[in-house]
């Protein structure tokens, strides 16, 4: 079986044209301070700040409750903290739901699915998020449903 070559060959003998093509000299010159001699007609760059300005989710004025967090729910927050970063960040936020506390973990991405928790720690549905954005189906009812929302914890990072 013979295979043709032709392509191959054609694109060596292309190459050389391409490499010259693609060369440009380009200069990128950003100063932050001015010059020594002569003036500057537009304003100084600013120097580079120290703060993070990559977050662009504000904070939420949610009263945070670091009172009385299970012990089960510090040790998950303390894996939470082990991880990287998640964007956008997780929040664990109390409800009241059906007449029982519980403990709703917000999703960390994309077609990911939040996580409900009873008072114990015991997984009882994932109520939003996944591919249908309706979660798993087994708590359909906890946006129509819950009650006296309190922000326990938000990743600080």
């Amino acid at each position: 079986m013979r295979r043709s070559f032709t392509p191959f060959i054609a694109l060596l003998a292309a190459l050389p044209l391409l490499l010259v093509s693609c060369q440009q000299d380009v200069v990128v010159n950003t100063p932050t301070t001015p010059p020594v001699e002569g003036f500057v007609s537009q304003p100084d760059t600013p120097a580079p700040t120290s703060t993070n300005t990559v977050d662009p989710v504000p904070a939420r004025d949610m009263r945070l409750d670091s009172t009385a967090r299970p012990i089960w729910l510090q040790r998950h927050i303390q894996g939470i903290l082990a991880e990287r970063k998640r964007n956008p960040i997780i929040r664990v936020t109390r409800y009241k739901y059906d007449g029982e506390t519980v403990y709703y973990e917000s999703a960390p991405c994309c077609e990911q699915q939040s996580t409900l928790y009873d008072a114990k720690g015991q997984v009882l549905c994932h109520p939003e998020g996944g591919l249908t954005g309706k979660g798993d189906g087994r708590c359909g009812n906890f946006d129509k449903r819950k009650t006296d929302p309190e922000l326990v914890w938000e990743d600080p990072r």
